[in-house]
């Protein structure tokens, strides 16, 4: 089937994609969100709009994803099952179809303890597998999960996430595939700060056969201070922070911790672009967008590629 996505057509055509997270504004003002976003066009291919990430309330997803299409920006919404029954989130998932928004993340979402609202119910109404299942379906067979068919199929690229570094690891490449079987057509990982493990489970992958079914896009966070690392290290859970990135920065000076933290990332993506079967990189500066353009720039990830005019999309294969 066709669709609009830049980001699957790059992808099909084999181009090594960027994306990066888009840090959630805390304004009814669309242009907090245009401000944010503008620092990243021209860096990368597609913008995550997060959904209440961290358990934190900010502007919802659809609507961030709805302003950067009005800019002609390309989102990929992140829709979680924490908040929403499915009667919800199919209503979401349509509406964002309609705004012209091709690119979903589907996922848990952190849970409302990590928040400032520890109090709020969790909904998990059905789980993440099977929200792909249901976008999928929608998509794929022009139905709701009831059964009951649409006027009109979104067009979407069904993204889901996926963390190689929590145990026990050789499970993670089956719940990939798992993923993969409900409609997963790309995959954004966990933070990448140990290249090795990360190696281990794309070998895995592979072996499983799923690298000529699914796109693989690995997260690199890039660390503005010794403070920020250790933080990720040791309240992030499902995070794995080498002892060595922390000290590299605490043995930087103060004034050259975000210098150097840039540095790392791109040591990272360099890195990672050498294993088999990775088809990109996510890159998340935490309210740091300028962060994200100089990664970009010091690893030679710009100008981003055009997309050829006979481009189409599907699944990978």
């Amino acid at each position: 089937m066709s669709s609009l996505s830049r980001l699957a057509g790059l992808l099909r055509e084999g181009r090594f994609v960027v994306t990066a997270e888009l840090s959630a504004a805390n304004s009814a003002d669309p242009e907090a969100t245009w401000r944010r976003a503008e620092v990243l066009r021209g860096s990368v291919d597609a913008i995550n709009c997060t959904d209440n990430t961290g358990a934190h309330v900010h502007i919802s997803s659809l609507a961030a994803a709805h302003l950067l299409v009005e800019k002609g920006l390309e989102p990929i919404m992140q829709l979680t099952v924490r908040d929403r029954n499915r009667l919800a989130l199919q209503a979401d998932l349509l509406g964002a179809a309609a705004l012209g928004i091709r690119n979903i993340v589907l996922m848990s979402g952190d849970d409302v303890t990590a928040g400032d609202h520890p109090e709020a119910q969790r909904i998990y109404d059905i789980d993440s597998m099977q929200l792909v299942e249901v976008a999928a379906g929608m998509r794929d067979r022009g139905t709701y999960l009831s059964g009951r068919k649409l006027e009109q199929a979104p067009d979407f690229f069904i993204g889901a996430v996926e963390n190689p570094f929590a145990p026990p690891l050789e499970f993670r490449p089956l719940r990939l595939q798992k993923k993969v079987r409900a409609g997963a057509d790309f995959i954004q990982t966990q933070l990448v700060f140990e290249v090795p493990i990360f190696a281990r489970f794309m070998a895995m992958v592979a072996d499983l056969g799923l690298l000529n079914s699914v796109f693989i896009i690995p997260s690199i966070g890039i660390p503005r201070s010794a403070r920020g690392a250790r933080y990720m290290k040791e309240k992030v859970p499902g995070l794995h922070v080498p002892d060595s990135l922390v000290d590299r920065l605490q043995k930087t000076p103060p004034a050259r911790q975000a210098d150097e933290g840039v540095q790392i990332a791109v040591e990272l993506v360099r890195a990672v672009r050498e294993i088999p079967g990775v088809a990109g990189v996510h890159l998340i500066g935490i309210k740091w967008e300028e962060g994200v353009v100089q990664v970009a720039e010091a690893a030679g990830l710009v100008p981003r590629p055009t997309l050829s005019p006979l481009a189409t999309v599907g699944g990978r294969g």
